[in-house]
């Protein structure tokens, strides 16, 4: 887990990891917490409720990749391996739901966990399945949940993840190259690629909301102009070009120098387009 100022949710996150039920006997989990340069008193706050749990201090310049590979260098490197938002609430038989998917745990496996709103209406995060058309460039297509059955995916949200010891063994962890985003999307598609089956587990495992699409400090805040909308889109929270690029280069072959452009493109005509909207109804 990595968290950075968001005490109460993460406190919460971690007791619904606590509660968890229906676990197979003798399974056991020690909890490795990255805290980002925290000062809202969140690791106090972890080290007071959870003595068990392994906190670790970080600067603010760590975000989620970065964040999840220092905690997975903690873990035993043949335990198996579970990634969690700290801002996810597991239902109380999750981490069940993954280990049963992901039976037999012997075999290299990666099972992903879909989440749903808080008000229940809606999947937030979940896995992907990789469209390939002729004269289209390759996309990533949301999955539903089945309610009973695991589906195969190419690649998921990293919210709540479970990869087994022996995909550990052969994918190693997040490329450290994603500092925050394209991190669990590139492990996905590595995964498949190395021959990993990648599952998305049966129903929702929890609730994790959305965050809002024009959140303040974001490229997509209303208001801003081109420039700030173009440097915000392209720093280490959303999509900086070096790990982009790489990302790129990676997944969507001959499509890559356009998905590249797109995202940077797309914040400053957004932007301008805002703008100008805003004088003429001024």
């Amino acid at each position: 887990m990595t968290c950075h100022n968001r005490r109460n949710q993460t406190i919460a996150a971690l007791s619904s990891l606590h509660a968890q039920t229906g676990l197979p006997d003798g399974t056991t989990f020690t909890v490795h917490l990255v805290d980002a340069g925290s000062s809202d008193g969140t690791a106090a706050a972890v080290r007071s409720a959870f003595p068990d749990v392994d906190v670790i201090s970080a600067g603010q310049d760590v975000f989620w990749g970065t964040g999840t590979v220092i905690a997975a260098a903690k873990a035993d490197p043949d335990a198996h391996v579970l990634w969690l938002n700290d801002d996810v609430l597991l239902d109380p038989q999750a981490l069940c739901v993954l280990l049963c998917t992901a039976t037999p745990v012997e075999q290299p496996v990666v099972v992903a966990g879909a989440m749903r709103s808080s008000d229940g209406t809606c999947t937030t995060y979940s896995g992907f399945r990789l469209v390939h058309t002729r004269l289209r460039a390759p996309g990533l297509e949301p999955l539903e949940p089945d309610p009973c059955q695991p589906q195969t995916c190419d690649t998921f949200n990293g919210n709540v993840v479970l990869v087994t010891a022996a995909a550990r063994h052969i994918l190693g962890e997040i490329d450290q190259v994603f500092p925050h985003r394209m991190g669990d999307s590139d492990y996905g598609l590595r995964a498949r690629q190395a021959g990993v089956p990648v599952f998305l587990a049966p129903g929702h495992l929890g609730v994790c909301d959305n965050h809002p699409p024009h959140a303040r400090g974001s490229s997509r805040e209303v208001g801003i102009g081109p420039y700030t909308a173009l440097r915000r889109r392209a720093s280490v929270r959303e999509q900086p070009p070096g790990p982009w690029w790489r990302y790129c280069r990676r997944h969507l072959g001959p499509w890559a120098p356009l998905f590249f452009c797109s995202p940077y493109v797309t914040a400053v005509l957004r932007s301008a387009v805002r703008r100008a909207h805003g004088r003429r109804s001024g």
